[in-house]
């Protein structure tokens, strides 16, 4: 699926020592210098020093040995460059590994919840490696560098010199895998059939977990999303960087993706966004986007979202992380429904789909949370509609029959069963696992919902999806073939809610919290199940709140030109969001209150959990 990143208003500033700000190297060329500087500051005579360069996928690890060494080479050093890839077990033996993970489902895989990487070292190469670490006092290099995933693998830390740890983004790294071009486990060219299951349910988990142990003895980060921009900057510089980014409110790089229904609202929104025909899904905040970071270098450092999450109790409170360790537990999208002209339901809608409860993401792919989910209308055009649950006479066993005949490849008349909600702005639909529902076109829907899964894996099982063809992004046409339904997970996991169910339980009304003429806290109703809240801020002139100290909340800018977010104790934690822009407020932030700069009238819509 093609993704674009949108950095406008992203970048967050953050206050570091001078002494931090100006060791931050940036830049290819100047980075490499320093790094082969730092080599040459751990030689000593008669003694070879030994380099780690640990990272993640994605990382040009070819094009870090190739420009260290020309600059070795001009020095006149001798390095001898050892992949990492060289001590992994066999490339059938890393896919008989991942197997069970992987699985047969066609869609979905079960997670790799106790492996390390070290699982796919093969034990006599890496006592051969280690071997060659302990007696390098005969080689005839200058310096040993190992680099690749698993360089600081548990046994080989303790025998290194200097130990840096090469870091990458998701979303560039998607790019390299839909490509073939991702570089993997074991290997040292890319791996053209690389399928994503085996990174989101497998691989992942080994590299974070290998992550989080080379942070702990790292001596240098490296950011290396760009190999022709990279940045380097001490452990003890990037762990200040964490500690002040975690106490202020965090922007992310939203996505943007067109999809089966692309439409086109975000044209008049956001600035030009090169090769984005149309939009359909729009991730605001999650755990899978990267954050931007300012600490007044030359350059901006690009961070993945996990790397917050090193300091689990400041960014969503204690109760969470003892629940749900390494999990951001909320995230924001935004559907585009939009069109000039009128197109028909089925040009403008998202696929028929409903979403799993925890205890079915538990068993059937070992994930710590359900998805549960909310639509809130942001816009409204000519006949708005939100589809969710069946109608009353609907024949449900005939639905479910007309699904599976048709498995998206052939047409029938799903309106005799779905229920189409006609909405407005304001309106706020609760869908709980196992409830039928869908965009209904012609209406931007601000969706906040739990994030179920710590690499950012999608939970919709789709029934439905008008047996239409999908987005070409290669084309930039909807010529793509249908879209893959999910019907064994859809109808195993259905609650078959019907239309007044609907309208008693899950079409939620806003109810006044507090408030004065000039500001107007308001809460929507909900049901035991849904595990946050959904809270409406409307004002114009400053707007008091807390985080309480245990709340992650993360809040969108619905109606306004900006807003600013500043915290009571400490003014200049503060961060100013666009129209449709959200960040992620750090539990431990404490009180804090919303200013509209203009003192127009601002809305500001937030999910939080009901109990951290």
């Amino acid at each position: 699926m093609p993704l674009y990143e949108y950095r406008k208003n992203a970048t967050n500033q953050v206050v570091v020592p001078e002494s931090v700000r100006e060791a931050v190297v940036c830049g290819t060329s100047p980075v490499l210098q320093r790094v082969l500087s730092l080599v040459q500051g751990k030689m000593a005579p008669g003694r070879t020093c030994a380099i780690a360069i640990d990272g993640w996928y994605g990382v040009d690890w070819s094009g870090l040995q190739a420009g260290l060494g020309a600059l070795a080479r001009q020095a006149g050093l001798s390095l001898e460059l050892i992949p990492m890839a060289g001590c992994f077990r066999s490339a059938a033996e890393i896919d008989a590994y991942r197997r069970p993970y992987v699985t047969d489902d066609p869609s979905f895989g079960f997670v790799n919840s106790k492996g390390t990487l070290e699982d796919l070292l093969d034990p006599q190469k890496v006592s051969e490696l280690k071997s060659q670490l302990v007696s390098r006092k005969n080689s005839q290099a200058d310096a040993l560098i190992i680099f690749g995933p698993g360089a600081t693998a548990a046994g080989l830390d303790g025998l290194y010199d200097l130990r840096i740890y090469a870091d990458y983004t998701m979303q560039p790294l998607l790019w390299q895998m839909w490509d073939g071009k991702l570089v993997t486990f074991g290997s040292e060219t890319p791996v053209a059939d690389y399928s994503w299951k085996k990174y989101y349910y497998c691989d992942f988990y080994l590299l974070l977990r290998q992550k989080q142990a080379a942070f702990g003895t790292m001596d240098y980060y490296l950011e290396a999303v760009d190999a022709k921009n990279l940045k380097l900057v001490s452990a003890a510089g990037y762990n200040v960087i964490i500690d002040e980014l975690v106490k202020g409110p965090i922007k992310q790089v939203k996505i943007t993706q067109p999809g089966p229904w692309g439409s086109y609202r975000f044209k008049e929104i956001y600035a030009e966004i090169p090769g984005l025909e149309n939009m359909a899904w729009n991730e605001l905040a999650g755990i899978e986007l990267s954050i931007l970071v300012d600490v007044g270098a030359p350059a901006e450092l690009n961070l993945p979202c996990q790397n917050i999450m090193q300091r689990p109790v400041q960014l969503v409170g204690r109760l969470v992380h003892e629940k749900f360790p390494d999990l951001l537990p909320l995230q924001v999208w935004l559907d585009d429904g939009y069109f000039a002209e009128p197109v028909p339901y089925e040009r403008g809608s998202m696929p028929i789909h409903n979403h799993p409860d925890t205890e079915y993401n538990k068993r059937n792919f070992n994930e710590p949370l359900g998805r549960y989910e909310t639509y809130y209308i942001v816009e409204a055009y000519p006949d708005a509609g939100t589809m969710m649950g069946f109608k009353e006479e609907a024949d449900l066993e005939e639905y479910e029959r007309l699904c599976r005949e048709a498995n998206n490849r052939k047409v029938f008349d799903w309106q005799k069963f779905i229920r189409r909600w006609a909405t407005n702005v304001g309106d706020l639909f609760l869908i709980p696992p196992g409830t039928e529902h869908g965009h209904g076109g012609n209406q931007m829907i601000l969706e906040m919902d739990t994030g179920p899964s710590v690499a950012g894996t999608e939970y919709s099982f789709f029934t439905y999806d008008f047996a239409r063809h999908t987005w070409d992004d290669q084309k930039k046409s909807m010529t793509a073939p249908p879209m893959r339904m999910h019907l064994e997970h859809s109808f195993r996991n259905n609650k078959w809610r019907r239309e007044k169910y609907v309208q008693e339980h899950l079409r939620a009304r806003p109810v006044v919290v507090r408030g004065d003429g000039d500001t107007r806290m308001d809460q929507y109703t909900s049901v035991p199940e849904m595990p946050f809240e959904i809270e409406r801020f409307v004002f114009t002139k400053p707007m008091a709140h807390s985080t309480e100290g245990r709340f992650l909340q993360i809040p969108t800018l619905t109606v306004g030109k900006t807003v600013i977010i500043r915290s009571k104790q400490n003014p200049q934690r503060q961060t100013t969001l666009e129209f449709l822009q959200a960040c992620l407020i750090p539990a431990g932030f404490g009180d804090y209150e919303f200013v509209s700069p203009d003192g127009s009238q601002c809305t500001v819509v937030m999910i939080r959990l009901k109990n951290a």
